[in-house]
């Protein structure tokens, strides 16, 4: 085999990953009836997912570059499979929100893995360094095509055997991690950096760029799960529409767009500044959420939902290409920070805009409203991505006129 099936792999491995962050929110409908789970609790879970990833990316940051890539991509997808039956089993057997919270901590597990491992893996294969960022970009626009599958197999297939049976969904889910899984356990991977070439990782936090490039994460990755996470429930509840057309037009166009914007930069980035692109991102999805949020007419607010899609595509692999190049030494560590600040943000937003929908709504007939003002607490999270780009711009040229 050659390392471009390890590529192919790493695709699958961040469509699994979409799985694994974007099942339990087109559930929220079901667990919100079937077991009276309110905002802030949906919000928890999310919060639970994306937190149980930022320690495991913390404990992996070590880790990784000693034990080498396959042992932790393997573990990820075991851990993944594991997860999605335990969330179809556990709320028949224990309180079902405990149930779900423990089938949520396991496969976040195997998120928060993959995150680290993946796109260090496809750093280190061959690759020209010209196009390392437009490699970095069309490796993430995998997880919008994940989660473009995730959107519309769940939904479809909801529609199709109704909300009763809706435990067959993540089990029929454990198919993509269990066939990657044998193919990671078959392909080559690439070395890790050695520990004495290898940055320190005290070095890294003493530089400035570096902690702008880490809040520039946390930003990116609230500003992008935040929408991705509710648009599905802000859809059927907030603008009153039937959830297979709310989720198609919602959290399915959202990622169709995110994974156009990456798959376009992933084959024209090389062109391309990144640091006013992220910039510009960060503008329009700031005026995305505005738009969703405060639209009168239902489809105005859709657009923004949609649209919000292709805003947030260069953040989260913008990020990583710019400490990439910049910190070309720092290793599977470095990235394993970003993504700790990454899921950091992806918990804070989310759970923030339940936390905040849950105090404007004082009864289950205001959840439109709620969910609005939810999301337009989060307009906070794309404004700081565009003080963090610029910041991170400033410094770029102040480094290059020493």
């Amino acid at each position: 085999m050659t390392f471009e099936h390890t590529r192919r792999a790493c695709y699958v491995g961040y469509v699994t990953q979409a799985i694994v962050n974007n099942l339990a929110p087109l559930l929220f409908i079901v667990f919100q009836t079937r077991y009276d789970v309110s905002y802030e609790g949906l919000g928890r879970l999310v919060l639970l997912n994306f937190g149980t990833q930022l320690v495991t990316d913390i404990v992996a940051v070590k880790l990784v570059d000693r034990t080498g890539y396959r042992a932790p991509l393997v573990l990820a997808h075991v851990l993944s499979v594991v997860g999605f039956i335990l969330l179809a089993v556990l709320p028949g057997l224990v309180p079902p929100y405990l149930g779900l919270s423990l089938a949520v901590v396991v496969y976040a597990i195997g998120g928060g893995l993959l995150e680290v491992v993946v796109s260090p893996v496809v750093d280190a294969l061959p690759t020209p360094k010209a196009g390392k960022a437009a490699a970095m970009s069309l490796l993430h626009s995998f997880y919008c095509w994940g989660q473009v599958a995730t959107v519309l197999g769940t939904t479809l297939l909801l529609a199709w055997i109704g909300h009763a049976a809706w435990k067959l969904v993540p089990l029929a889910w454990t198919a993509v991690p269990l066939v990657n899984l044998v193919a990671l356990c078959r392909v080559p991977m690439p070395p890790t950096v050695p520990d004495e070439h290898r940055m320190a990782v005290g070095t890294l936090f003493t530089s400035s760029t570096f902690v702008t490039t880490m809040v520039l994460m946390f930003c990116a990755g609230a500003a992008e799960l935040t929408m991705s996470q509710w648009s599905s429930l802000f859809a059927e509840q907030g603008l009153g529409l039937p959830k297979v057309w709310g989720d198609l037009a919602g959290p399915c166009l959202f990622a169709v767009l995110m994974g156009a914007g990456r798959f376009a930069y992933g084959l024209w980035g090389e062109r391309i500044n990144l640091v006013p692109a992220l910039i510009a991102c960060g503008v329009l999805s700031t005026a995305c959420y505005l738009t969703a949020a405060l639209a009168t007419s239902p489809a105005s607010s859709l657009v923004g939902c949609a649209l919000c899609g292709l805003a947030v595509s260069l953040l989260w692999p913008g990020a990583f290409s710019l400490a990439a190049a910049r910190f070309p030494l720092g290793g599977a560590a470095m990235f394993g920070i970003l993504a700790v600040f990454g899921d950091a943000g992806a918990s804070a937003g989310p759970w923030l805009a339940g936390a905040v929908a849950d105090a404007v709504s004082g009864s289950s007939a205001a959840g439109g409203s709620a969910l609005r003002a939810g999301i337009l607490v989060g307009t906070l999270f794309p404004l700081g991505v565009v003080i963090a780009a610029l910041v991170f711009g400033i410094a770029g040229r102040r480094r290059a006129a020493v």
